[in-house]
């Protein structure tokens, strides 16, 4: 039985449960620079349980990288920025993959979290050259 049947509805679009509008690739950055950060720490390290730690750490620490970047490809980004910079959906499979099983969430390789952040940097130009239009 439904309880409010003339209930009405409206559809939102946010990265949250509360449109606040607010969208910044610095939150990717953040977690792509501690991703870099603990695999400096960790092969610097002969502890087995640090590294383990460490491990776990990154691999968390790499799936916050790739919902930030979700959020902006797919939240803030907007047809109209696509048109005017075709290389963006390009970037973002990059960088997502760059933070995911065949980059940094499943490596220990410092190259790979340089490149993600390399990455993000493309976006974040092109994210702010955005803000100012």
């Amino acid at each position: 039985m439904l309880r409010f049947p003339l209930a009405r509805t409206a559809t939102v679009s946010a990265h949250c449960d509360l449109p606040c509008g607010v969208y910044d690739p610095a939150q990717a950055r953040i977690e792509a620079e501690s991703v870099k950060a603990v695999i400096a720490k960790a092969n610097d390290s002969s502890d087995p349980d640090f590294r383990t730690r460490a491990v776990l750490i990154k691999e968390q620490r790499s799936e916050l990288v790739k919902h930030h970047l979700w959020v902006l490809w797919t939240d803030y980004f907007k047809p109209p920025h696509f048109e005017k910079y075709p290389q963006l959906h390009t970037l973002f499979n990059e960088a997502t993959k760059l933070a995911g099983a065949t980059g940094t969430k499943g490596t220990m390789d410092a190259e790979a979290a340089d490149s993600l952040l390399a990455k993000i940097d493309e976006i974040a130009e092109i994210f702010w050259e955005t803000k100012k239009a």
